[in-house]
């Protein structure tokens, strides 16, 4: 069954056939689902989700679109809902430098530095409760690389790096090669059955598969026939196949082995799954 690391059924696209669409994603082979959080309010809902439904767990952060709105109380908030049943790691966190264009250089400098302190906070909570980080980077590529190897630094030989996954990965083959070498697993979605997904096939090409991750970013990043519609978990085999075609090996060998990579990074089956 396939495990999807990174969807957001809390959003108010699922409004109308939330119920319905996560009770029958089984009998579209998805077994498992990490609810990603973006904002408080998302962190909360991904908890009361993961709480209602068994084969939903959660992640709690918030996202840096966001982080202009948080304060020294949420962080204590959030580590409260981490210590919740079936919360699995600390995300969506990062940054994301996308929105800059009517921006001075000024408000830029001061919307990054946020940004990025904001990341470290929660990557530090990550750190403290030994949890895994699901990593969000949107045009920044060299500055969240730069704080992902300054956070793996931060761990002793006594205390192991949680490690993560890099969501929605769209940098270079280079870049996820030094993740990889981090201890981070590559998200790969939708965009890689994208016609102009140009750096994505040779980043899961010369990955192995011990170090990738099928998400879905749903309801966003719909792959390949349905772009532009509304995604959820059950399109997943889309991705499935072209991760097979590029690596040349079985669809059945991309789910066992991405869903083993899951359960493995999320303690599901273990600990957390009691």
């Amino acid at each position: 069954m396939i495990f999807d690391t990174h969807a957001h059924y809390d959003d108010e696209w699922f409004d109308e056939d939330r119920e319905a669409l996560l009770r029958g994603l089984s009998s579209r082979g998805v077994g498992t689902v990490v609810n990603v959080g973006a904002s408080m309010r998302g962190s909360r809902a991904s908890v009361a989700l993961a709480a209602e439904w068994p084969d939903v767990y959660a992640a709690v952060g918030v996202h840096p679109d966001d982080a202009p709105k948080m304060s020294d109380a949420d962080i204590e908030e959030l580590r409260a809902l981490a210590g919740q049943k079936k919360v699995v790691a600390i995300g969506e966190i990062g940054l994301d430098y996308g929105h800059e264009d009517e921006l001075t250089d000024c408000e830029r400098d001061r919307q990054r530095a946020t940004q990025a302190y904001w990341f470290r906070r929660q990557l530090a909570l990550a750190a403290e409760l030994s949890l895994p980080v699901i990593i969000h980077s949107r045009g920044a590529e060299g500055d969240t690389l730069a704080i992902m190897r300054e956070y793996a630094a931060s761990f002793t030989d006594s205390a192991t790096c949680p490690g993560g996954i890099i969501h929605c990965f769209s940098g270079s083959p280079e870049t996820a090669a030094e993740y990889r070498r981090l201890g981070f697993h590559i998200g790969v979605g939708g965009v890689i059955t994208f016609k102009n997904a140009r750096r994505l096939p040779d980043v899961v090409a010369e990955a192995p598969m011990s170090q990738i991750m099928l998400e879905t970013d749903a309801p966003y990043m719909a792959p390949v026939p349905f772009r532009g519609k509304r995604n959820d978990s059950g399109y997943l085999p889309y991705v499935v196949a072209k991760i097979a075609e590029i690596k040349g090996i079985s669809e059945e060998e991309v789910i066992a082995v991405t869903t083993a990579n899951a359960r493995t990074l999320f303690g599901i089956g273990g600990e957390k799954d009691a």
